[in-house]
């Protein structure tokens, strides 16, 4: 194993940060990203022919201040059953987000005070922590962005999520407050409770 293959973290994906850092020169780190064949699927990010990208953990490796949100978040909760078109993140207004957008990536902005609101860390399905907003800050951003949503899933999101045993009303309502939809969010759940 050569000192390049060492910095390769478990999943094949290859940082230019990281091998610059372990003394790596650009020549030495394109030419074995040439021979190899790795794919750059970010700028100063490659990954192994042979692996599977864990595209949400390139995101936040890309842009460490953004939350993992919306349909994602809805997904990963099993408040919705189809998995999402585009990756979706959070981050706060101001930030630069052409590029993200220009890949594909949908993005929300929120005030930068509301931005670590119900931020928590999960595991993705490639085991790696990403940062996601918790269940009550997504049925926060289910309903700030209830116009970009269908309404059949907009609805299976909110019966799903009162469903759970695991719901936390207090702290909705608390986040709700914070986000200025709490007379919204009480109309709602009247109807469906």
């Amino acid at each position: 194993m050569n000192r390049i293959e060492k910095l390769l973290d478990e999943s094949g994906l290859l940082l230019t940060k990281v091998a610059m850092d372990a003394g790596v020169t650009k020549y030495d780190l394109y030419n074995y990203i040439e021979e190899n064949k790795y794919e750059r699927v970010a700028h100063g990010m490659y990954v192994a022919p042979d692996a599977w990208e864990d595209e949400n953990y390139i995101i936040s490796l890309r842009c460490p201040k953004a939350v993992i949100s919306h349909d994602e978040a809805l997904y990963y909760y099993g408040l919705v059953d189809r998995e999402p078109y585009k990756h979706t993140i959070t981050i706060y207004t101001g930030y630069g987000t052409a590029r993200l957008i220009k890949d594909g990536i949908k993005v929300y902005t929120v005030k930068k005070e509301l931005l670590d609101v119900g931020k928590t860390e999960v595991i993705s399905s490639f085991g790696h922590k990403i940062p996601m907003y918790n269940l009550e800050r997504t049925i926060c951003d289910l309903i700030r962005s209830r116009s970009s949503f269908e309404i059949q899933d907009f609805q299976t999101a909110l019966k799903s999520y009162l469903k759970k045993k695991d719901k936390d009303l207090n702290l909705l309502m608390e986040y709700a407050k914070l986000f200025h939809i709490d007379k919204r969010l009480r109309e709602y759940m009247e109807v469906l409770l």
